[in-house]
């Protein structure tokens, strides 16, 4: 506001024919004045030079009232103009360096631009373990082998790469603390956890065939988990043989949806992390395994008794065999010699006593009195004071 209120005390000046603040006026009283600031003709004027004028060559030197016009044309938007020539890089009089003719770099700069930008989308590299797709215009048109490969630069083709060869996982469920509950061929649910294990096998179908190639792979998995599940008792679940026999059904049954799909999807394995009850159910279930565990164990120890019993009986079977054999060669001798055997195994068990000679008592206790005498003796010591 304070520039345009000066700017208005000068144009008022001015327009009264006061003596100009910037000079180009007659120190006789402004006799002599005429418009362009001069006196007497053609002396030259007096007084400091006007910053409103534009710099240049004129005849009073730029000495002379200022109009409306000059003013507003020396300011700029952001303030006075700079008077001289170019100024900085990017300033009003900045000019692309000139090639030796006297033409410009820049068409040739562009034309580089564009250039590597054509070759860069133009030139592929395809590692070993990738493959790539290539669309002209949005359409499938052909594949891309590993190596060095080229095509049309964007956008009228473009290159899909993708690692073919990799080893893809999803688990199911994602999370680990929830449940995914399963129902068995005898009515039981069993709490599965499982991870799926996968690569491309056709990457144009991969691409092309299915909407969400990874979303087809997780829904193919539970409908084959569930399937094989509901052909499978409870306990085999459990087992590591019954599991084995899952994870192959799952693996067979997702590759023929999938190979119907063509999803271009290969199947390279299922696994059975965990298979528990249902946490509602879980400590009866324990308590249930354990009973289970206690049969078997009382079950093996009776087959173990049963076959140590019939071993030993089929042992004495031979043996008597043997004897009898020798019995029908020597009968008397066999037979003494049966008597021997007998009594020493029956005698060696019991006490006894043996007396040989006469003017003996028959009957002495001898194996009693040799016991009474192997006990030790106990000694009881009476308490004192009485």
């Amino acid at each position: 506001m304070r520039i345009f209120d000066g700017f208005g005390q000068r144009i008022s000046l001015a327009m009264a024919g006061k003596k100009s603040p910037w000079g180009g006026g007659s120190d006789d009283g402004g006799t002599g004045d005429t418009p362009g600031g001069s006196q007497g003709g053609g002396d030259k004027p007096k007084g400091p030079r006007n910053p409103w004028l534009p710099p240049g060559g004129t005849s009073d030197d730029g000495r002379r009232a200022p109009n409306i016009e000059d003013i507003f044309k020396s300011r700029g938007p952001e303030g006075p103009r700079r008077s001289g020539g170019g100024g900085g890089p990017g300033g009003p009089n900045f000019r692309f360096p000139q090639r030796p003719g006297g033409k410009s770099w820049f068409p040739l700069a562009v034309v580089a631009i564009v250039g590597v930008g054509l070759l860069a989308t133009s030139v592929h590299l395809v590692a070993p373990q990738e493959e790539g797709v290539v669309k002209t215009l949005g359409n499938y048109t052909r594949k891309m082998e590993p190596g060095l490969n080229f095509s049309a630069p964007f956008p009228i083709e473009t290159v899909d790469v993708e690692d073919v060869e990799g080893v893809r996982s999803v688990r199911i469920p994602g999370n680990n603390n929830q449940a995914k509950l399963i129902l068995t061929g005898d009515q039981n649910l069993v709490d599965l956890s499982y991870i799926v294990r996968w690569n491309i096998k056709d990457l144009a179908n991969y691409k092309f065939r299915v909407v969400d190639p990874i979303e087809t792979v997780n829904e193919a998995a539970e409908a084959a988990m569930r399937a094989a599940v509901a052909e499978t008792q409870l306990d085999e679940t459990f087992s590591g043989q019954g599991r084995a026999a899952i994870e192959m059904d799952v693996r067979e049954r997702m590759q023929r949806t999938l190979d119907g799909y063509q999803a271009g999807v290969r199947v390279l394995g299922v696994e059975i992390e965990k298979a528990d009850p249902p946490a509602q159910v879980v400590d009866a279930f324990r308590d249930v395994q354990v009973a289970e565990q206690n049969a078997d164990a009382a079950r093996n120890q009776a087959q173990g008794y049963a076959q140590q019993v019939l071993a030993q009986a089929e042992g004495e079977a031979e043996a008597f065999d043997k004897v009898y054999a020798q019995y029908r060669l020597a009968p008397e001798v066999t037979r003494q010699r049966l008597y021997y055997e007998t009594m020493e195994r029956v005698l060696s068990q019991t006490d006894k006593t043996i007396v040989e000679t006469d003017n003996v008592t028959p009957y002495l206790p001898l194996p009693e009195i040799r016991r009474r005498s192997q006990q030790p003796v106990t000694t009881v010591t009476a308490p004192e004071g009485q």
